[in-house]
């Protein structure tokens, strides 16, 4: 019987762990508190919703339990404060907080005045660092450098910045002794992290989670713990008296989160995608390898707000799968009318065969005639100034997207993109009359990557427990090599049956 939860899985804002199912973090709080006790300045940065509020919040408890004295201050929404402003808000901080009293209106004065301040301990944690207008940043970092330099005199032992974006290149100061080389990372949680959060649920409520429900939990999020809270949240919430939380319930939750949520930081993701589009589709469909570079204002761009990560080859890839579907399904074409030309002419009995299993050879063939027919060029979207949004590859994946979600929509069937944060796209799984069947495509490269995808598909085939894989490979009609045609093969003990789709790389666009 499932008992009525004491906590909740939290969504917004730090942890209250009498309110939160929270993570203790045990090793993480010691490296907080070893900087702090060596009097370093040092900075937290990570995307949002990584847990950095409620880290820097239970370090603080845990400092204050050893003597030290704690000040913290959110500056997200100052960005029109001026210098003095910002510093009677200080002063009126350190005089609730500390009964000291300042009254600097201007940043060497502060500077002047902390020197005063004798024989405490204390920890100043500025969160949301980059809220402040950039002029004064520099002003406020630079006062923060000559305190540093200082902190055996005054009593701001410790100080820690707190943002979303990596800001120690811009705090270090050639001319200055002082550099701020120390980055506090707050990673996510690790598997076991995100199965321990869950088991707190599952102990006080006696309601659990399907193992299968853990494992997509994890794969989805990459274990972002805004992420896993709220699809835990979701879960939990809608089921209060479910004994056992099921796969078609995690499916129902992810595509909530696709098709109707209303969620901020997705919001925030997709948004600062579009602003380099082009770099982001090359990732969705090319494939082509990007050495992973922080000093490139791209890549520095969509790590620091969570897209994109450095992969154990030292290459680009995707951070988060659930961002990674949803930044595909806001760059897909809006309605464009193509959906009702696919199967004007198509008799729906010769896509199945007796048992009750698809056709691919007919599935594929009206495909392609559809290709050779109305080409690409209707699933390219143009600017206001007619210039085109998205590239080539991009349109070939959504035509293809489109004619399967027809075809599901015309057979009562489903999909879902089997989420990974390699580049490509993910591979997607078609749900029809209780039979699944895993569909792979990709843009012809080369040879070598042509054999590469099959085994690719192969081990995800193995990977689910699914005997056949549908590889579908985009070719532009000057590749002539004989070994690139449609062909049956059994590799590893799976069926691949590879489809060819010829296109013009001028006239198809």
């Amino acid at each position: 019987m499932v008992k009525k939860a004491k906590r909740y899985f939290n969504t917004s804002g730090p942890n209250e762990p009498q309110e939160h199912y929270t993570l203790k973090r045990v090793k993480l709080i010691e490296k907080g508190i070893d900087l702090v006790q060596r009097e370093r300045y040092f900075t937290i940065w990570a995307p949002r919703q990584t847990g950095k509020s409620t880290y820097f919040l239970m370090l603080a408890q845990k400092l204050e339990t050893m003597g030290w004295e704690v000040l913290h201050i959110n500056v997200e929404n100052y960005k029109s404060a001026t210098e003095e402003i910002l510093l009677k808000i200080l002063a009126n901080q350190f005089r609730r907080k500390f009964n000291i009293h300042l009254d600097a209106l201007t940043f060497p004065l502060f500077h002047d005045q902390c020197l005063d301040i004798k024989d405490r301990k204390i920890l100043f944690i500025i969160d949301e660092i980059e809220g402040l207008n950039k002029e004064i940043f520099g002003q406020f970092l630079h006062t923060i450098i000559n305190l540093y330099q200082f902190r055996k005199e005054h009593s701001l032992k410790s100080i820690i910045l707190v943002g979303v974006t990596n800001i120690v290149g811009v705090i270090q100061d050639d001319a200055s002794p002082f550099n701020i080389a120390d980055n506090l990372e707050v990673p996510y949680f690790s598997n076991k992290e995100t199965f321990e959060l869950l088991h707190m649920h599952e102990e006080e409520t006696n309601q659990v989670f399907d193992r299968k429900v853990k494992d997509k939990i994890c794969d989805i999020t990459a274990n972002q713990p805004g992420l896993v809270n709220g699809f835990a949240y979701q879960l939990v919430t809608r089921h209060p008296k479910k004994e056992k939380i099921d796969y078609d319930d995690y499916l129902k939750v992810e595509d909530w989160y696709l098709t109707e949520a209303v969620d901020k930081n997705i919001s925030n993701i997709i948004g600062k995608a579009k602003q380099h589009r082009a770099f982001v589709e090359k990732l969705l469909f090319t494939e082509e390898k990007q050495k992973f570079k922080i000093n490139d204002d791209t890549i520095k761009f969509l790590h620091s707000h969570g897209l994109i990560e450095k992969d154990i080859e030292g290459n680009v890839a995707f951070w988060v799968p659930m961002y990674k579907k949803a930044v595909y399904d806001a760059f897909s074409p809006t309605l464009n009318g193509e959906s009702g030309r696919f199967f004007r002419n198509v008799n729906f009995k010769t896509l199945f065969y007796e048992n009750g299993k698809i056709n691919f050879d007919t599935v594929i063939d009206n495909y392609r005639d559809y290709v050779k027919r109305r080409s690409f060029k209707y699933f390219r979207e143009k600017d206001e100034n007619g210039q085109y949004k998205n590239l080539k590859e991009a349109a070939i994946g959504y035509s293809f997207e489109t004619y399967i979600q027809a075809f599901l929509q015309e057979v009562e069937g489903k999909s879902y993109l089997e989420p990974h944060t390699g580049l490509g796209r993910s591979d997607l799984v078609l749900n029809i009359k209780g039979n699944e069947y895993v569909i792979e495509f990709k843009i012809y490269r080369s040879p070598g990557t042509f054999e590469k995808g099959k085994k690719q598909l192969v081990f995800y085939c193995q990977s689910i427990g699914i005997s056949e894989g549908i590889y579908l490979v985009f070719v532009p009609n000057t590749v002539t090599l004989p070994e690139i045609k449609d062909q049956v093969q059994t590799i590893e003990g799976i069926g691949i049956k590879t489809y060819i789709v010829h296109y013009d790389e001028e006239k198809d666009f």
